[in-house]
C-alpha cells in the first residue's frame, strides 16, 4: 500500500485546516506556525487505528494565551471528543483523585459549521517528565497510580453507573483481545516468527487468568505515558481522558513501565521493585501479566503499520517490532533488557526518524 496512508492524511489535514482556520478566527484563535502534532508519524495512527476517528490536534493563541485545539468533522472523532468531555465531568462527580489529577481549563467547546471543537489552556511545565530527577519521577508516577487505584468499582451500583461511560475489562476480555492481536499478526503474515512468541505469551495469560481477574474493577488509564500528562509543581494535569476505563489495576502501570523500559530503565526498575517489595506476590504477578498484554497490543500496532510505510519508516517499524519482541521475550523468561539492546535500538531509531517526527517527539517525554 506504500504511502497511501500518508497521502490520505495530508489531503485530510490540509482540507480540514482550510475550513477550520476561519472558524477559529471567529472565536479569536490564531494558529501557531509550527504544528508538531499533525506532522511526522501522526498519520500512521489515523491509518491503522479503527477505534478512534480522525481529528486534528493543534497549538494556537487565544486572548494572548496558548491553547490546545482538538477539532474534527469526522463522526467518530466527534464521538471521541464528546466522550472525553463526559469522562472529565463524571470523574469530578465521583471525586476522582482531586488532590493528584488536575484538568486543563476548557475555554471553548462548540459544534458548528460541521466541526466539533474542543479548546483547552496549554499547560506550561518547567521540565519534561523525563528531564526531572529520578526520585521526583518515581514519586509523581506512584502518586498517579495510587490515585487511579482509589477509584475502585466494588459494587454493582458503581459498575452500573460507570460502565456506560468508561467501559470495563474482565480477564476474559483481556484474553480475547490478546488472542485477536495474535490472530491478526498471523493473518498479516508480515512477521511470522512473532506469532510463535505471541502464542507463548497467550498461554501464560490464559494460565494465570484468575490473577488478572482478581484485580479488575479499578480505574486505569490505558495510555498513561508522559506525552499524555504534564507536571506543574506536584500537580499532574491529565491531557487524555479518552483512555480511561475500569479494568485490571496494573494495566496503566504496565503501559508506563513498558515505556520506561526504553526511556528510563532505572525508573522501570524502581517501580517494579516497589511492587515486589510493598505488595503481595499476586499483585506483582498481575503487573507482570499486564505488561505482557500491553506488549501484545503494541506489537500488533506496529505490524499493522508495515503496509502503510515505506523506506526508512518501514525499516524503523520493523526495528520497533524487534525491540518490543525482545522485551516480551525477556519478560517471559524472567529477565530484563540489556543496555546494549536499548542502545542498539535507540541509535537506529534516531537515524531513521524523519526530521518532522523528531520535532513532534521533542517535548512529548
Amino acid at each position: 500500500m506504500g504511502n497511501n496512508g500518508l497521502s490520505a492524511w495530508e489531503s485530510y489535514r490540509d482540507r480540514e485546516l482550510q475550513a477550520l482556520t476561519p472558524l477559529l478566527a471567529k472565536h479569536g484563535i490564531t494558529l501557531e506556525d509550527e504544528q508538531p502534532h499533525i506532522a511526522g508519524e501522526r498519520y500512521l495512527m489515523q491509518a491503522v487505528t479503527t477505534t478512534s476517528g480522525r481529528k486534528l490536534i493543534l497549538l494556537g493563541q487565544m486572548n494572548g494565551k496558548r491553547v490546545v485545539i482538538k477539532a474534527t468533522t469526522d463522526s467518530e472523532g466527534a464521538k471521541e471528543l464528546l466522550h472525553e468531555r463526559t469522562c472529565r465531568e463524571l470523574l469530578v462527580k465521583i471525586r476522582f483523585a482531586y488532590e493528584v489529577f488536575h484538568t486543563p481549563e476548557e475555554v471553548l467547546f462548540t459544534r458548528e459549521e460541521g466541526f466539533t471543537l474542543s479548546v483547552q489552556r496549554f499547560i506550561e511545565q518547567s521540565s519534561t517528565f523525563i528531564g526531572r530527577p529520578l526520585k521526583e519521577q518515581f514519586a509523581l508516577a506512584l502518586s498517579a497510580f495510587k490515585a487511579q487505584e482509589g477509584a475502585h468499582a466494588t459494587t454493582y451500583g458503581h459498575m452500573r453507573r460507570i460502565r456506560g461511560t468508561f467501559g470495563s475489562m474482565s480477564a476474559s476480555d483481556y484474553l480475547r483481545e490478546f488472542a485477536s492481536f495474535r490472530d491478526n499478526v498471523r493473518i498479516h503474515q508480515e512477521v511470522p516468527e512473532l506469532v510463535v512468541l505471541l502464542e507463548k505469551a497467550y498461554a501464560v495469560l490464559h494460565e494465570h487468568s484468575e490473577t488478572i481477574e482478581r484485580y479488575t474493577g479499578f480505574l486505569t488509564h490505558t495510555d498513561f505515558v508522559p506525552h499524555n500528562f504534564r507536571v506543574v509543581g506536584d500537580d499532574i494535569y491529565l491531557l487524555d481522558y479518552s483512555s480511561l476505563r475500569f479494568g485490571n489495576k496494573y494495566e496503566g502501570w504496565a503501559r508506563f513501565v513498558n515505556f520506561m523500559a526504553l526511556y528510563n530503565p532505572k525508573l522501570e526498575q524502581a517501580l517494579t521493585d516497589y511492587v515486589r517489595l510493598n505488595r503481595t506476590p499476586e499483585e506483582e504477578a498481575a503487573l507482570h501479566l499486564m505488561r505482557i498484554y500491553r506488549l501484545g497490543e503494541i506489537l500488533w500496532y506496529y505490524t499493522r503499520t508495515l503496509s502503510q510505510s515505506t523506506g526508512d519508516l518501514q525499516r524503523l517499524n520493523r526495528a520497533r517490532i524487534e525491540f518490543w519482541s525482545k522485551l516480551l521475550t525477556a519478560l517471559l523468561s524472567g529477565k530484563r533488557l540489556t543496555n546494549d539492546d536499548i542502545a542498539t535500538y535507540t541509535n537506529l531509531r534516531d537515524r531513521l526518524r524523519s526530521e518532522d517526527e523528531k520535532r513532534r517527539q521533542k517535548d512529548l517525554h
